[in-house]
């Protein structure tokens, strides 16, 4: 039960404030939304504001905006009795998506994915102001030692203060970082203060693939501190900033087959949800938002029915000055489409078969 209801927690907040994103830029720029949809299938409760019949369906893995005139062929002034058995409202020409100027369609398409990258800002900020953070300290004193990495291997130890790397004097950890990123793989030779007692070790880096980089292992100390709401907010972007950037790395290393990657669908991502539920709700929030920084990421590839892929169309648009035909958008949609769904199928295939 508890998997169950992290799954709808999860998945809801992801998929709401997605869509969302998509519906407020379209009402900001004057388009016509005829239905706003949190889940798929059948519907569970609907609601007529207005123009836009708000609906809420059984099944929590995704959601929609039907926008008049995101399809080529609908109509401008479709008759007949919507959902509630109220007439449709009469929209007009200058309101349907494809109508409305270029620079508002692509903040509509871009809107869901900024959404998505704004919601872990606010949850990292809850995070930092009720838990705190550990931060880094500035002085050249190690925090870790890296089992069986370059410095452990060499005798390096939580504790040690770095005096010196190939000669050079280290007075802050910056300096740590560039001396070691000269060096290359080359080896170093580290003097630490242990106790007050120099030591002098020499190691050779080993080359990380994940990280692209020379490493000898070693993370600086940190301390515990309690943030206020100002500090936790500017916080929580310079670790969203750290966290967009490891998920880029993954991403890339994963298709250019230099490293590899765990996928899981639906089901994979409802099992993990329950399981960091199990240990308490700010791991359940931190889970959230680094599934909401990576349905972004996600969502922007330049792939058909994504939103990248229908950015990429709006460009092309621009360029030529007149939409693709009917037809060929049909294509491109079915193939996006067709991906997608493979792409489900398989990784809930693994996640059965894990």
């Amino acid at each position: 039960m508890l998997t169950v209801l992290a799954a709808i927690f999860v998945f809801g907040v992801l998929v709401t404030v997605h869509e969302f994103g998509h519906f407020i830029t379209a009402k900001m720029t004057g388009m016509h939304v005829e239905e706003f949809a949190i889940g798929f299938g059948p519907k569970l409760y609907q609601q007529r504001e207005g123009e836009t019949l708000y609906t809420l369906r059984a099944i929590p893995l995704g959601g929609f905006n039907r926008i008049a005139g995101m399809d080529p062929e609908d109509e401008e002034n479709p008759e007949g009795e919507d959902s509630t058995g109220e007439p449709k409202p009469v929209i007009e020409k200058s309101r349907l998506f494809n109508n409305r100027p270029i620079p508002a369609r692509m903040l509509v398409i871009l809107a869901g994915a900024l959404m998505n990258f704004l919601l872990p800002i606010f949850l990292f900020t809850g995070v930092f102001c009720v838990k705190g953070m550990d931060m880094p300290l500035t002085d050249p004193v190690i925090g870790q030692a890296i089992p069986f990495m370059a410095a452990d291997n060499a005798g390096i130890k939580a504790g040690d203060k770095i005096l010196t790397i190939n000669n050079q004097p280290i007075a802050k950890w910056s300096d740590v970082q560039a001396v070691l990123k000269k060096n290359g793989m080359n080896e170093a030779t580290v003097v630490v203060n242990r106790a007050g007692e120099e030591k002098t070790f020499k190691m050779q880096p080993q080359f990380n693939k994940e990280m692209n980089k020379p490493m000898i292992g070693i993370s600086p100390k940190t301390e515990h501190r309690n943030l206020g709401f100002g500090e936790a907010f500017l916080n929580s972007f310079v670790y969203e900033k750290f966290v967009i950037t490891s998920m880029i790395v993954g991403l890339y290393q994963l298709i250019t087959g230099s490293g590899s990657a765990d996928l899981s669908g639906p089901i994979g991502v409802a099992k993990m949800a329950g399981e960091v539920a199990q240990v308490g709700i700010v791991p359940l929030l931190n889970f959230t938002a680094f599934l909401s920084i990576n349905l972004g990421i996600i969502n922007l590839l330049p792939l058909p029915a994504l939103d990248g892929g229908h950015f990429i169309l709006l460009v092309l648009e621009a360029i030529r000055r007149k939409p693709l035909g009917a037809k060929a958008m049909q294509n491109i949609q079915m193939v996006g489409i067709c991906m997608i769904l493979a792409l489900t199928l398989f990784s809930t295939f693994k996640d059965l078969t894990r």
